[in-house]
């Protein structure tokens, strides 16, 4: 899963993608959560098998983007309850929709754990009413 908010070609983002996360998934775990690319900084976190990244510009502060990404990450463990990379695959329309919740244009918007999940919690049941009108 990926979010961008900048345009790419999908032959760029896809360069991007392999070049960070080869940075990433070959780090050592007891190095920094930072690193270094271009002209920017890479924060990124991993947790169990699921690695999490976000590319800032270098004058923002990494710290407030690591707790963003543990946010996002809660966030996610709340709503499908221990997420894994299965939950990721299968919902990632749901996981897209929370990212969105959270952040817009690159910039945090909710930060309240609570009323992320009580919009999303609302978006469930729109989808749910729809779909059973739908069916009807």
């Amino acid at each position: 899963m990926n979010k961008y908010y900048r345009h790419y070609t999908h032959k760029e983002r896809t360069s991007i993608q392999k070049e960070i996360g080869t940075m990433i998934i070959g780090r050592s775990s007891r190095l920094t959560h930072f690193l270094e690319w271009r002209e920017y900084k890479v924060v990124f976190k991993r947790y169990a098998s699921l690695y999490f990244a976000a590319v800032i510009e270098k004058d923002d502060n990494e710290l407030i983007v690591l707790d963003v990404i543990h946010h996002f990450v809660e966030v996610l463990d709340r709503y499908f309850g221990n997420v894994c990379e299965l939950d990721l695959i299968f919902n990632f329309h749901q996981t897209y929709f929370i990212l969105e919740e959270m952040i817009i244009g690159g910039h945090i918007m909710e930060s309240s754990k609570k009323n992320a999940l009580k919009m999303i919690a609302n978006n469930d049941g729109l989808m749910d009413a729809n779909f059973f009108k739908d069916e009807g």
